[in-house]
């Protein structure tokens, strides 16, 4: 050939083609190829398309007739099949050949790329991209002869190909393949060696042409029946499927959509098919076995098809014909599917519903899964408040069962939702909704707070619930010495104070528990009654955790700090004075400590009289300029009782304590009512509180005073001339027998609380709900300036939600009077935006 290069005048095509025609032809039939002609076929096509003007194009219409030629004789085969699997079987053998060519027959002929008669199918890839290109695209016919001779070597080190011809283009190329997987391969992002070949292009092109096109109906037809046959649980062949599978994605020669062919006609074909199977095969199984068993069957046929689209789709089907079978089997059947969710959720049928729940799941709008939400906190509402109902004679009495109650629903609809949906954050969020609705309802409990304080009277609104005021009562009950914490290890008083916490995230009027847990706290630490001083600082620290207001949980420790610094001063007081143990001061911060507005009047026994100048002076000595306010109905002392029976201890509150000492100088004497209230100066409230604790104190067989008449049944039926007496007979009896001595417990609950306590303490709650709803707002407007008042509100809530959540009237009235107060004013164009005054 290259003596050939100087005869220019004659025809190089007719010269050269022919002998090279014969190894194209020998390539299409896969027939055994030397390693010698394989190299010729590089050197002429190279030489052809350089020295003759039309050469290229010459070679590429003898190329188009030689592979057109072949596809029809691959035609003919297959037309001749009878069978529908016999037609696939040989389809899929004919094609697998002609692909396996189509990777490597392009190899020689990449020349034709740089003619401008010959346009390839994309301008991509220069001659580097293989090492074939490079042989090819020589500069001189001598370094085309060096490339194509290297391009050899580097392939075989035999003068013969020892396989056939489609193993030494592979070789060659580094890049074809013969495997049956071919479609993976050619589905891949990556480009190959021959992609953008226009003989690649040419060959498939032919084929889609001459042979697809006049059978692609019965190609899917075909393979549809036999994935049909396998639904049905048939015999089957898939790799027949497959094989057609493979000819749709790789007979496209548009390199920039490689599924184009595929998704028109052989995944059209498919999801038709599978929708067709499946509307009709769920109706009957649904009508024959039941809702509850269609929705394994949907299940099951749902993950059946995900592998079986796994085997014959592409990865970019797979989302698409899962959406079309939920839409067959689940949202066509959706109402008859959830409409047995409320049973399932009563009969806490958990494994059923998280088969529901799977497939209801899998509806990508969310409907079914909106709906079984919905299901679940009617379910959490209804029960929950079933069960506190039927149990309201037991914890209305015991704040512990009350607690106790309320956890083991949680647990139990916590369960629920765990097993059945597997803590999907949906439905731990609907759980949440309708536990928040049973905490605080008011038909078991409920308390009343005013709407405003007003000095003609009080006006009451709807009632709320006293969970908080039982969560504080619990978290006393845990923390005082009471046979409760006794028998509890410290580590079960941790986990259940954690478990009061957990219920008070549900809590919606959160400033009530603080109110109560203080007042608590406040008798706890005045009684020293606290089972565990490291228990108590531990909870205000949680409380601060779990989002408490600072000022509140910062009150707290205050209190704490108060009892310290108070055994120090106790201590510097007693080596004051010679009568050192008699008496226990606690010198407390008004800020922290005070709860109600007014102090009670109280007549002391001289004894303790006396104390107060000492203690006073001690105290400006140490602390000049404060001022010392005595809150008597804080303070409780120890007295000896004696009577003709024996002598006891006694502890008592400071009014308990100035109403027996009236009997201290004349103990057989009977006092009315009205000299006793002359001698202690008590208000008559506090007097006929204190006389009843006295005369019917509660687990007591024999009662410190008597009175007369004896019939009186209430402290209210005390008229002045009421008398009452020493108990001469009175004495401790344990196991049902007398003691001389021992030691008694008068204070009960009556310390710190007086008779008004309980509407001053409602009081105080609303009115420290107007103050942080104005401190909200101001915040709010001092920082946004101008604000709507739509805006404004759900701020102000999303601030105020961690201590209660403000009524609408709240707000406008709290609105209404920071305008008339000038902290802030309505835009005069707007009345509905709000600007801040400075």
């Amino acid at each position: 050939m290259l003596r050939a290069i100087g005869k220019r005048d004659r025809d190089i095509f007719d010269e050269v083609w022919p002998e090279k025609r014969k190894i194209v032809l020998k390539l299409l039939r896969q027939e055994t190829v030397s390693q010698r002609e394989w190299q010729d076929l590089f050197f002429g096509v190279h030489y052809v398309c350089l020295w003759d003007e039309k050469g290229a194009t010459k070679i590429y219409d003898g190329l188009q007739q030689d592979i057109v030629e072949f596809i029809v004789q691959a035609q003919s085969k297959v037309q001749a099949q009878r069978g529908e699997q016999a037609l696939l079987a040989t389809y899929i053998v004919e094609w697998r050949k002609f692909f396996t060519q189509s990777n490597y027959l392009p190899l020689p002929f990449r020349q034709l790329e740089q003619s401008p008669q010959v346009k390839p199918a994309s301008s991509s890839g220069s001659g580097s991209s293989s090492s074939a290109a490079a042989a090819a695209g020589g500069a001189s016919t001598s370094n085309a002869a060096a490339s194509a001779s290297n391009q050899a070597s580097s392939s075989s080190s035999s003068t013969k190909a020892s396989t056939s011809a489609a193993a030494a283009a592979a070789a060659t190329s580094g890049g074809a393949t013969t495997s049956s997987n071919s479609a993976t391969a050619a589905s891949s992002s990556k480009k190959g060696p021959t992609d953008d070949s226009p003989v690649r292009k040419l060959m498939l092109d032919s084929w889609n042409k001459h042979i697809f096109h006049d059978i692609k109906d019965r190609l899917q037809e075909s393979a549809m029946k036999i994935v049909h046959a396998e639904r049905n649980g048939d015999a089957y062949d898939a790799q027949l499927v497959v094989g057609v599978r493979e000819s749709y994605v790789n007979l496209s020669s548009n390199s920039e959509d490689k599924l184009e062919i595929y998704r028109e006609h052989f995944e059209k074909a498919y999801l038709k098919a599978t929708a067709d199977f499946y509307r009709l095969k769920s109706t009957e199984q649904q009508q024959e076995n039941g809702v509850l068993a269609y929705m394994k069957y949907a299940d099951a046929k749902l993950r059946e098809e995900e592998v079986r689209a796994k085997r014959y789709l592409e990865p970019s089907s797979f989302n698409i014909l899962t959406c079309r079978l939920v839409k067959v089997l689940i949202v066509d059947h959706l109402n008859s599917i959830i409409a047995e969710c409320p049973a399932l959720i009563r009969d806490y049928e958990t494994e059923r519903l998280n088969l529901m729940f799977r497939l209801m799941d899998r509806v990508l709008d969310g409907e079914g899964v909106e709906a079984m939400m919905g299901d679940l906190q009617r379910h959490i509402k209804s029960a929950g408040l079933a069960d506190m109902q039927s149990a309201s004679e037991i914890i209305t009495q015991d704040s512990e069962k009350y607690v106790e109650r309320l956890l083991e629903l949680f647990n139990k609809f916590s369960d629920l939702v765990r097993n059945a949906f597997n803590d999907d954050p949906r439905f731990l969020t609907a759980r949440d909704i309708a536990f928040k609705m049973v905490v605080n309802d008011t038909s078991v409990f409920k308390m009343e707070l005013p709407t405003s304080i007003a000095n003609r009277g009080v006006k009451y609104t709807a009632p709320e619930s006293k969970c908080p005021e039982l969560l504080a009562n619990y978290c006393d009950m845990l923390l005082r010495r009471t046979p409760l914490s006794k028998r509890l290890t410290s580590e079960q008083i941790d986990a259940r104070l954690r478990d009061v916490l957990l219920v008070l995230k549900y809590v919606n009027n959160k400033d009530v528990f603080m109110r109560y847990h203080k007042v608590h706290l406040t008798r706890r630490l005045i009684l020293g009654t606290s089972a565990d001083s490291e228990k108590e600082e531990d909870i205000v620290e949680w409380l601060r955790e779990v989002g408490m207001p600072a000022d509140y949980v910062n009150r707290l420790a205050r209190m704490f700090q108060d009892i310290k610094v108070s055994e120090d001063l106790n201590t510097q007081f007693r080596s004051s004075i010679s009568r050192h143990d008699a008496i226990n001061i606690k010198i407390l911060n008004a800020g922290a400590w005070a709860r109600c507005s007014e102090r009670v009047s109280v007549s002391l026994p001289i004894e303790l009289e006396d104390y107060i100048p000492d203690v006073e002076e001690f105290y400006k000595k140490k602390h000049s300029g404060r001022k010392l306010q005595w809150y008597h109905h804080m303070s409780n002392g120890t007295i000896t009782f004696v009577n003709n029976f024996g002598r006891y201890d006694l502890d008592v509150t400071t009014f308990q304590m100035a109403v027996l000492f009236a009997w201290n100088q004349r103990q057989h004497d009977k006092i009315s009512y009205e000299n006793l209230r002359l001698a202690t100066e008590l208000p008559d409230p506090e007097l006929r509180r204190t006389l009843w604790s006295l005369v019917a104190f509660p687990k007591i067989k024999k009662q410190i005073l008597l009175m007369e008449p004896t019939a009186i049944s209430s402290p209210k039926d005390f008229a002045e001339n009421t008398m009452f007496y020493i108990n001469q007979e009175f004495a401790i009896v344990k196991n049902g027998k007398s003691q001389r001595r021992g030691k008694l417990n008068l204070i009960g609950r009556l310390q710190l609380s007086t008779e008004r306590s309980q509407q001053e303490d409602n009081q105080s709650i609303v009115q420290l709900r107007i103050l942080r709803t104005q401190e909200a707002i101001i915040k709010i407007m001092k920082v946004r300036k101008r604000m709507n008042n739509a805006a404004l509100q759900a701020e102000l809530i999303d601030i105020l939600k961690n201590m209660f959540l403000p009524s609408k009237k709240m707000i406008k009235e709290q609105l209404e009077w920071l305008i008339e107060h000038k902290y802030m004013r309505r835009d005069d164009d707007d009345i509905n935006m709000f600007i801040y005054v400075a």
